[in-house]
């Protein structure tokens, strides 16, 4: 048997003609351009997405029968949590893309960076949503600061990382504090979960002790028509003269503040 270069020429690769070479390139192109389209269309048979849309369905039907006065905000507030216990955090991660925001995100030397991503390709939901959305990104020891709404629902679930996370109820509005009570002080991992509402643990506060940490929030706004004062944060400091039965005088802070205390 003879070689050549020391391969014995029975153990050679066959060759291709050029026009064999040409026609498998062309089969190749064309099975990716039928995939891409497929893929662009939604037509893949794809087990995960069905799961996600559904997900994404019962958060917005949920919403429904907050503003249409059918749950009380702390009864929503229960559905929002069981709703984002059940969610399939794996195939979540995949749907929001977290990688790419991870590796693209400028995280903020103080506070969270907060980023959005598209719902457009969940079949079904109406153009306009009755809930926000939004992903707190943000590195170690930064946090989302002390803070709590009026008239609003929110719910977060963390994606990645570890936050050491503490709730209050409001209690009292003063001209410059609150009068708040500690409700919740636990550590959450990947997939813990935390609600708000106008009535139960409405004001939060989540400082991230992993090198990065990533938190999807759901918050649904203006739901009770009795409530005129705005929706925005409303900063505190927690760290703030100890009352009699656990309660605690929180002096009013800014956003610059709070962030510089806090963030």
């Amino acid at each position: 048997m003879s070689a050549v270069n020391g391969v014995p020429q029975d153990e050679k690769r066959p060759t291709l003609s050029r026009r064999e070479f040409t026609s498998g390139m062309a089969s190749s192109v064309l099975v990716y351009g039928l995939l891409e389209m497929l893929w662009s269309r939604g037509l893949f048979a794809d087990a995960v997405k069905p799961i996600v849309n559904q997900w994404f369905h019962e958060l917005y039907t949920t919403g429904q029968d907050l503003y249409g006065q059918k749950l009380k905000d702390t009864e929503f507030q229960a559905k929002l949590e069981e709703l984002l216990r059940r969610a399939d955090l794996q195939e979540l991660v995949k749907f929001v893309d977290l990688d790419k925001i991870a590796s693209t995100a400028k995280l903020p030397q103080t506070g969270a960076l907060s980023t959005s991503f598209d719902l457009a390709q969940v079949e079904g939901l109406p153009a306009e949503l009755n809930f926000g959305r939004q992903i707190f990104c943000m590195g170690k020891s930064r946090a989302v600061v002390p803070h709590g709404h009026e008239n609003m629902v929110t719910g977060f679930i963390v994606l990645k990382g570890s936050f050491h996370g503490r709730h209050y109820d409001r209690l009292e509005s003063h001209a410059d504090h609150y009068i708040i009570r500690p409700t919740i002080d636990d550590t959450f991992g990947a997939g813990g979960v935390s609600t708000i509402s106008d009535h139960k643990d409405n004001v939060h506060w989540f400082q991230c002790d992993s090198e990065t940490g990533f938190i999807f929030n759901a918050h649904f706004m203006d739901y009770d028509p009795t409530i005129s004062e705005p929706s925005g944060r409303l900063y505190l400091d927690p760290d703030g003269e100890k009352l009699a039965g656990g309660l605690i005088k929180a002096p009013k802070m800014d956003w610059d503040s709070s962030h510089a205390k806090y963030g």
